[in-house]
């Protein structure tokens, strides 16, 4: 499916991807090797390995590490508060010998509905930390668009597909490293573009 998406889009592009041939491998070799010597053909298509870009700019980077400080705050969060409670409950059942059985009961229930919410709320904080990382992987792509779409531009192409859904490519139209030297040349970390 991925492959003849791709065909169709050389045969409606036309131009030098319609009548270019790809060269044959040498003699014995059924595999495309970087180690040819050929001249990189100016493509209509070009691929940015996303993951990549994302990890390798210091706008993406920035975010990364905001998300893992975060996440360092939330998790020594949850300690203090297990530690909490678990005193709490071993206070709770040192005093059962000395209560009630109603009274423990309904101090039992009233810890076991404390904890409850809490895990609740501390929950709450995972899923919305989690959301800080998705959205700003989205902002990042909204803002290194038009830095791409420089790319795209400058080298006469007509495409930039994701390295992850090409099924087979020369390394030539692999423009990730131009792209991320162009995002941290443009916008840093990022920083000024945030909302």
């Amino acid at each position: 499916m991925q492959r003849a998406w791709v065909c169709a889009v050389a045969l409606l592009l036309g131009g030098p991807v319609v009548g270019q041939t790809l060269p044959s491998a040498p003699e014995g070799r059924t595999e495309v090797s970087p180690d040819w010597d050929l001249q990189a053909p100016s493509s209509l298509l070009l691929t940015v390995d996303v993951e990549r870009l994302f990890s390798q700019s210091l706008f993406g980077q920035r975010i990364a590490q905001d998300y893992t400080r975060s996440r360092e705050a939330l998790a020594a969060e949850n300690r203090r508060i297990a530690d909490a409670l678990r005193e709490e409950e071993l206070a709770l059942a040192n005093q059962r010998p000395e209560m009630e059985v109603e009274v423990f009961r309904a101090e039992a229930a009233a810890f076991d509905e404390k904890a409850q919410a809490i895990r609740r709320a501390q929950d709450a904080k995972e899923r919305e930390l989690e959301s800080t990382l998705t959205n700003g992987r989205d902002r990042f792509l909204v803002v290194t668009q038009p830095i791409l779409g420089q790319i795209l531009v400058d080298r006469g192409a007509y495409a930039i597909l994701d390295r992850r859904s090409v099924l087979l490519s020369l390394g030539s139209i692999d423009v990730t490293a131009d792209a991320i030297a162009l995002i941290d040349a443009s916008i840093g970390d990022g920083f000024q573009a945030d909302p």
